[in-house]
């Protein structure tokens, strides 16, 4: 009974970990000087550091001078980008299909 209860319990610690690492991966570019109010110090990403999420982060008006961590203190101003879309190749129904040549049984 203990075994079960141990082996419940490393299942349920370790589910968060291994089903969402993606929600860790984010992380803050630097904005320079001349970047826009809204963006004035940080722009966060989420996923990988990225040629898209750099340009995103130019769009919303942050120069980008770097990467870093980002700050959880108020007085920052932290513009997001959004996550991008990601590309699902998985089939998510197959509906079998008889074929009109095959005699019916």
């Amino acid at each position: 009974m203990k075994l079960l209860r141990n082996l419940v319990m490393v299942a349920v610690c370790a589910a968060p970990v291994l089903m969402s690492p993606l929600a860790w991966a984010s992380g803050c570019y630097l904005c320079g000087g001349g970047s826009s109010e809204n963006c004035k110090n940080y722009c966060r990403y989420s996923g990988e550091d990225t040629f898209a999420a750099r340009k995103e982060c130019e769009k919303r008006g942050c120069k980008v001078s770097g990467t870093g961590s980002c700050p959880t203190a108020v007085n920052y101003k932290v513009c997001m980008v959004p996550p991008a879309p990601t590309k699902s190749e998985t089939t998510v129904a197959a509906i079998p299909w008889c074929s009109s040549d095959e005699p019916s049984v």
